[in-house]
This record gives C-alpha cells, structure tokens and sequence, in this order.
C-alpha cells in the first residue's frame, strides 16, 4: 500500500496519569488529578515525533482528523495538508469521541489510521473498525499491553515513511488486550483478550504483547534480589520500579512495597510508597546525595523504561544518570526477547539516544550479563 489520505487519532489525556503515579489515565477524574499534579499531557508531542517522518512528502499526504487536540493541531503545527472531519462532543474529549473519530475518518476515504494512545485508545479502535482496517499505534499511555503498537513514536514514523514511499509493508491481524484499571490500581495485573487489529508491520518496528502470564521463576527471582540487597549502599536513594522482581527487593529487606508503583527506598527502609514524578524529583533533590534506580524489564516485551514506568520521568533519569540504573531480570525473561535489545522510550529522544548502548543486567546472585539497550531505531 501506499498513502495519500492519513487518519490521525490522538488521546490528547493518554498517559498523563502515568508520571503521577495513578496506573492509568482513564477518567475525567484521573485526568484531573494529574493535571492538578502538574503533569503535563504528552500525545501531541509523541504525534509530532512520529509524522516528522513525513515532512518530506507534506506536498503527496492529506490528514483526516478531528478538530483540535484530537488531531488538527498538532497536524497543521506540523503544516501538513489537514481535512476536518468532524469534533469531539466533550472537553475532555471522551472514548465515544475517539470511536467517533475512528468511523467518521474511515468514511472519508482514508488508507490507514494512526493513534496516539495506549490500551483504552486500541479498544476504541476495535469497537469503530474492527479488524479490517489498518490502524498502526504510537505508543503513548500507561498500559501497552498490546501487539499493536510502534516501539517507539519514532518507529511508527519509520513504517509510516516507507509506506508513503511506496515500500512494501506486510500486514497482520495483532492483539488487542484490555486491562482492568481498577485492578491494576490495586497491584493485580488483570488482563484479557479484547480483539483483533490489522496492523503494518515491518522488521523491529512493532512491540510484541506483553507476557504477563507465565510462571514466576521464583528461585532466580530470590536470587537477583539477594544479589541486590548484599550491594545496596548507605545513604543513597533507591528508586525501585514497578514489577515483582523489584519487588522481592523489598521483600528480601522485610518491607512491604508496592508492585505496580514506584518506592523509595533509603538505609533498608522504605521512604515512600508508589510516589509520583514530582515527589521523586522532590525526593531527589532534598536527599542531596547519591540515588539510584532498580528497575527490571517487561516480560515479552522488553521494554526497560517507559511502559507502566512513566514516573520515570526524563527529569529523573537525568538526575540519577545511567550509570546508577541497576538493571534486574531472569535469564528467561531475557531468553524470551529472542535476541531484541531492551527498549527505553522515555519520551525524550535525545535521552533514548545517549542512554542506548550495552548494559549490566543482574540475572542472578553474583550473576551478571551485559545486553543491548536501544532507543528503537534502525
């Protein structure tokens, strides 16, 4: 296939209650709290990320999209070629306006849709198109446990480029899983086949379904974690990540942490729990001494930062700087990659890039290796 006519869905909310440490972003009320948070939405630059793939044919492609945030914006900041085809019918935009968006394009003729979104935004997709029109993902929420996602914005607009060059793109049904958020806010990782989407795949470009299934190798697992504690040092901050291998960290130590949310962790005592971008910058500046992220990867997927991390943020990745990451996963979790690098998207690609590169990764007591990490790029 090759474009002409591009659909263009953003979730102008998707993934702003990540850095505030609310496990999901669906919801006025969510969205709300995050943005009283101070935590700022991010969809619009993720798009932008993705279509500066495409300045060099601005002349050969027409966007189709929705009014404002959803869509126009940041299409004609990026002064392409927009047609409106319709508005949201609330503020905040709600997901019957994304499903709305997703039918009203499609009947105005375009050849694909890409969405800026996370899980919630692929549900949408399905429930508007089903699985007979392609629809490509840039990763933006806090939940991507689907297979329909890009790595990366950056990715996305590599398989949207060498479609508008006329290259050839296979394309395959993937999975669409939904997730209950309510659960997930609870530290239980619920989730379900939802449905199909027909999705342009090429190379390394799409995320696999995240494996959240498979039995826990809990021997490794106590293993890496004693390996952890033995080195932890006195008077630094430890940021330890979402998953149950940082878990058993703290559960070596005796202390009861969170599973889906981000801790803090100083002299073998918990500081704080599932705290938020803001409060771990705070954190990081009143501690006034050396910190540390724990951090291990997502199971299938390999993503290392920036999926259900996003407290994360750029600001404290720089604050804390690569060398004091402190990379823990099985040698099963990194056997499944098949030999793809683990990915970081924090959302600022100059980050991804200085941080891409070989790392140390914990995968037992006394036990390291060392394994790719990458921004996603070719």
């Amino acid at each position: 296939m090759q474009l002409k006519k591009l659909g263009l869905i953003i979730n102008p909310w998707a993934g702003v209650g990540g850095p505030a440490g609310l496990k999901g972003s669906d919801g006025a009320e969510t969205v709300e709290k995050a943005l009283a948070a101070g935590i700022e939405p991010q969809s619009h630059r993720r798009a932008a990320t993705a279509l500066a793939a495409l300045e060099p044919f601005r002349g050969q492609l027409e966007i189709l999209c929705f009014a404002g945030n959803m869509g126009e914006d940041t299409a004609r900041e990026l002064q392409f070629c927009t047609s409106v085809v319709g508005r949201a019918e609330s503020e905040p935009s709600t997901p019957a306006d994304t499903e709305r968006a997703a039918a009203a394009i499609r009947a105005a003729g375009a050849d694909l849709i890409v969405f800026v979104g996370g899980d919630g935004t692929a549900r949408n997709m399905v429930n508007a198109l089903g699985d007979d029109f392609p629809v490509l993902g840039i990763p933006a929420g806090v939940k991507m446990h689907s297979a329909c996602f890009a790595i990366s914005p950056r990715a996305a607009g590599e398989v949207l480029r060498r479609l508008m060059a006329g290259q050839l793109v296979d394309l395959h049904e993937r999975e669409v899983r939904d997730i209950d958020e309510k659960s997930f806010r609870e530290g239980r990782v619920s989730t379900r086949h939802y449905g199909e989407l027909l999705v342009p795949e090429e190379g390394h470009f799409l995320q696999a379904v995240k494996n959240a299934g498979r039995e826990v190798e809990e021997l490794a697992v106590a293993d890496i974690a004693a390996d952890v504690v033995e080195e932890l040092d006195p008077d630094t901050l430890y940021i330890v990540g979402p998953g149950s291998t940082t878990l058993a960290v703290l559960d070596e130590l005796g202390l009861e942490g969170t599973l889906l949310g981000v801790d803090l962790l100083r002299d073998g005592a918990l500081v704080a729990a599932d705290v938020s971008a803001p409060e771990i910058e705070r954190a990081i500046a009143d501690h006034r001494g050396p910190a540390k992220i724990i951090l291990t990867a997502i199971g299938g997927q390999g993503h290392l930062i920036g999926r259900g991390n996003q407290q994360l943020s750029p600001n404290v990745l720089r604050a804390v700087g690569r060398a004091n990451l402190i990379v823990v996963a099985t040698k099963t979790k990194i056997t499944e990659l098949g030999g793809r690098p683990l990915l970081v998207d924090s959302g600022d690609a100059a980050l991804d890039e200085q941080w891409s590169g070989f790392m140390r990764v914990i995968t037992g007591y006394r036990d390291t290796i060392l394994y790719p990490l990458s921004n996603g790029d070719v």
